[in-house]
């Protein structure tokens, strides 16, 4: 890893933690440039569409009483059992969530980050 790709990634972490909804670091120092991008996206798309009724960060509860917090999503399902889901409209999550549709990029970055902040 050159100079300028550290020094990016340095800056996206930096940029990820101070957001207050910080990846556990184990999970931060195992993703390349691009993943982390790809995860910060999907921090953004969470927080816009998800945060309403999800907590969608590494503290703190729901606001909705059904809806999980991001970080326990994968104790009820396989995250990458989430893609078909989400792009199809079946239904996931919570009786009153709504359904919404992503592109194919936005899906990726959202479940990048669902993965990503996981905790056992």
């Amino acid at each position: 890893m050159g100079w300028i790709e550290s020094s990016t990634r340095v800056t996206c972490l930096a940029a990820f933690f101070a957001s207050g909804l910080a990846l556990p670091a184990v999970a931060a120092s195992h993703l390349n440039n691009d993943e982390l991008k790809s995860v910060l996206r999907g921090q953004t798309l969470a927080q816009d569409r998800c945060a309403t009724c999800h907590e969608v960060g590494s503290e703190g509860t729901s606001t909705h009483p059904e809806a999980v917090p991001f970080r326990y999503i994968a104790r009820l399902y396989p995250v990458e059992n989430l893609e078909e889901a989400f792009a199809e409209g079946i239904y996931v999550g919570h009786p009153d969530m709504p359904t919404f549709e992503l592109s194919v990029d936005d899906l990726t970055d959202l479940l990048n980050y669902l993965k990503a902040v996981q905790e056992d």
